[in-house]
């Protein structure tokens, strides 16, 4: 470790930054795919996974992705965040959000103000070939005027999506922060009474697309609920017109809109609100319109395949953003509380079975062009297949896709990860030819708590990544520093060769003139006049 240290101490600075960087620009954004002996996605290469992607950018992310990893600590730290964002305090408060802005805020968000965002989302494209899914994070609104305000932000986002490179993002929405909760919570309960009451009228349904199916979880809503009143309707209409007025701007500029998914207690009205959207503004050849199905619900297969099935039979193409779900012990814990089954599968493996069969499903929809998916998958794990890493659903997606013929480049199909996870998996699915977004929350740290606190809770999650994260990055990062040890005991070597050699051409050996020859005379002593004479020249 000693002579490692004396070496990289003499390597130039300019040269040890370039090897330890390995920061060059990628000439391809979708670079020559990988022969068919070899797995579609290959993370065995860290050099060419992380091209792009600075050391010190590597250094901080296996920080944030280790300390996230203790589960103990992520506990204590979320429990003070929470308790010192909950305090009167300003100072705590303050040393609170400084935290954050520091760790989870710098790792998994792309500032907090607009400017910081088309920085960020730029930059990725330019210099790593991937798209940006844009959320400006707001998350529940409690009345018509927070509503009225988080619309006009995104909008503002849409504006600037809309000044970004052509193609380089898209925009996300949450339904509960431009509708207040509790009418969202009002609208789910008819939708589930409906579904169990198929002669139950509501006036305001505008569209037949069905949001819940028989295996739904239906015992959320236990009695018939009371009808909407005529403020409650009047509320939701000025809902669906803020959603129409994103969905308009969307159109105009060509970006795409992706709806989260949230809660099982609102996900009805959700969809309700993305079926509408989709209804009125999904009837070109590429949608706009994304609803988001979480794999991790039992039902969520089933409601999938019947509302694809009734928008086309309305000539609609839907779009699907298939993920695994954010909401899991919140789900668990609100079952288990009113004596009903967990909504959520018993298993991780259940989970992705569910995956893989709703993204085939989806992919058979863009092969026959009438449907398209962003395949939000982190599902990474380790494989000893050839000291290969592979991922699961990622590399079962992109066979099935390359199978039914469905090009690398087509837009109907991305797929895509967090910022600040699987960024492995990312520029492998990247290098492989697909296109590859992430999924990019910004605004102010405070604003945007709610998200990163859930975040820090998942990363640790049985269902992370973060492990196979870390791993390739600091493969990487270890390879980066075998190289500039190599690279810079060449340079010691040949530095020392050549000092060793201008000191022995300055050590001449003097010759004895031979007797009689009186105009020989030592080179050392050689004047500008003994240069020019004919003695010495034939000599």
């Amino acid at each position: 470790m000693a002579m490692a240290t004396k070496i990289c101490a003499r390597i130039p600075a300019s040269l040890l930054a370039r090897s330890l960087s390995s920061a060059s620009s990628l000439t391809e954004k979708h670079p020559e795919a990988p022969s068919p002996a070899n797995p579609v996605i290959d993370l065995s290469d860290t050099q060419r996974l992380f091209a792009s992607i600075p050391t010190a950018s590597l250094l901080h992310s296996l920080a944030n992705l280790s300390a996230m990893a203790a589960g103990t600590l992520v506990d204590v730290g979320v429990a003070v965040l929470r308790a010192a964002l909950a305090s009167e305090g300003k100072l705590l408060r303050a040393a609170a959000i400084g935290a954050a802005r520091a760790t989870v805020h710098r790792h998994f968000c792309a500032g907090e103000g607009f400017e910081d965002a088309g920085h960020a989302v730029t930059g990725m494209w330019e210099e790593q070939g991937l798209r940006s899914i844009l959320d400006y994070g707001m998350e529940d609104a409690e009345d018509g005027a927070a509503c009225d305000r988080n619309l006009a932000g995104f909008l503002r986002t849409i504006e600037m999506a809309s000044s970004l490179p052509p193609s380089s993002a898209s925009v996300c929405v949450k339904i509960t922060a431009i509708c207040p909760i509790s009418l969202l919570e009002r609208v789910s309960d008819l939708l589930r009474w409906e579904q169990q009451d198929p002669t139950l009228q509501l006036p305001w349904k505008t569209n037949s697309i069905p949001v819940l199916c028989d295996s739904s979880p239906l015992y959320l809503t236990r009695s018939a609920p009371d009808p909407l009143t005529e403020m409650e309707e009047y509320d939701l209409r000025l809902a669906l017109q803020r959603l129409s007025k994103i969905c308009e701007r969307c159109t105009e500029a060509n970006i795409p809109l992706l709806i989260d998914a949230e809660y099982t207690s609102v996900q009805p009205a959700i969809d309700y609100f993305t079926y509408a959207a989709a209804v009125r503004f999904n009837h070109g050849d590429h949608p706009i319109v994304f609803g988001t199905i979480q794999a991790y619900l039992r039902d969520s297969r089933e409601r999938m395949v019947n509302a694809v099935r009734a928008a086309e039979r309305e000539g609609v193409s839907l779009g699907v953003k298939l993920v695994r779900g954010a909401y899991m012990t919140r789900e668990t814990k609100l079952a288990s509380s009113m004596g009903a089954p967990s909504p959520v599968h018993p298993s991780i493996q259940e989970t992705h079975n569910c995956f893989n069969s709703c993204a085939s499903f989806m992919l058979e929809k863009v092969r026959r062009r009438s449907g398209a998916v962003v395949l939000a998958t982190h599902n990474v794990r380790s494989g000893r297949s050839s000291s290969t890493m592979e991922s699961v659903a990622g590399q079962i997606a992109a066979k099935k896709a390359m199978e039914l013929g469905i090009g690398r480049d087509d837009h109907k199909l991305q797929f895509a990860q967090l910022m600040g996870m699987a960024d492995g998996l990312t520029h492998g699915l990247r290098n492989a030819g697909f296109q590859v977004s992430k999924y990019v929350p910004f605004g102010p740290v405070e604003q945007v708590m709610p998200y990163l606190l859930r975040r820090a809770e998942e990363n640790r999650g049985l269902l992370c990544t973060s492990t196979v994260d870390r791993q390739l990055i600091r493969k990487e990062i270890f390879r980066r520093l075998a190289t500039a040890v190599i690279v810079g005991s060449f340079i010691y070597a040949g530095s020392k060769a050549k000092n060793k050699s201008k000191a022995s051409n300055e050590t001449c050996v003097e010759s004895e003139p031979e007797a009689g020859d009186n105009q020989s005379t030592p080179y050392s002593r050689l004047s500008s006049q003994n240069l020019n004479s004919s003695s010495v020249i034939s000599g």
